[in-house]
């Protein structure tokens, strides 16, 4: 009988595809690592990043959805000054629709209309919306009072505060039973224009305030019978979001 070959014994070790993968496996590593090596990670950022993502989870201290990390802060902040740039461009543009107005009526001369730091300014000379010594409203200041209203229910005015101020010049009332003082005088004309932009001209109550400074703000010095004038008057102002209370 002829002698059986031995069979061939099996090779140790892993098989021999296994060392091709672990080639492919270590030049992916490497892919990465040089990956990585070029990338630049901000490592307060990234935490940021993380913990808005763990505030939306409902996981944070104190139920805060947000980490207030200062780069959320400054974000907000940014997100102010785009709303009070927006606030700016909003109130210049009423500017010019009131400034248009009087002009073409012909009263431009008798209402200044400026923009300052509290925000619009409408600012109107005693004779021209009242009588000297009473708080009865003129009928071309009703107009121009409807006008004014029928701006302000425009979308982008429609939350803004406006604030009504009567002044007077320091001369004392003479012989009026209705007004003993200037206070009187002067708290009744704004009272009087605020009603009647809620009750003729529509606007919503709770955007208008009424105040009476009587002489105690002046704009001229009560020393001519000019600077006088200039003193009685009635202010409308619309004001800007920071100053509401």
């Amino acid at each position: 009988m002829g002698r059986k070959k031995k069979q061939e014994e099996s090779k140790a070790g892993a098989p021999e595809w296994m060392t091709t993968f672990s080639d492919l496996m270590t030049l992916l590593l490497c892919f990465f690592v040089l990956l990585f090596a070029f990338s630049t990670i901000d490592q307060k950022k990234f935490s940021a990043v993380m913990q808005s993502f763990q505030g939306s989870l409902g996981v944070l201290k104190a139920g805060r959805t947000i980490e207030p990390t200062e780069y959320i802060n400054e974000a907000l902040k940014d997100d102010d000054i785009a709303n009070e740039i927006k606030e700016i461009e909003n109130f210049k543009k009423l500017k010019e629709q009131v400034e248009d107005y009087l002009e073409a009526n012909d009263i431009n001369e008798q209402i200044l209309v400026d923009i300052d730091e509290k925000g619009l300014l409408l600012r109107f000379k005693e004779n021209v919306i009242f009588d000297s010594g009473h708080a009865i409203l003129k009928l071309q200041a009703k107009d121009t009072l409807k006008f004014l209203a029928d701006l302000l229910k425009q979308e982008e005015f429609l939350g803004k505060h406006v604030r009504v101020e009567g002044h007077t010049d320091a001369d004392p009332i003479i012989s009026s039973k209705k007004f003993p003082t200037n206070w009187e005088l002067s708290v009744s004309r704004a009272s009087n224009v605020v009603r009647f932009l809620i009750e003729e001209a529509g606007i919503e109550p709770k955007r208008l305030s009424a105040s009476g400074y009587s002489e105690y703000y002046p704009v001229a010095p009560n020393d001519t019978y000019q600077n006088k004038s200039k003193n009685r008057r009635v202010d409308i102002v619309i004001l800007r979001s920071q100053f509401v209370q």
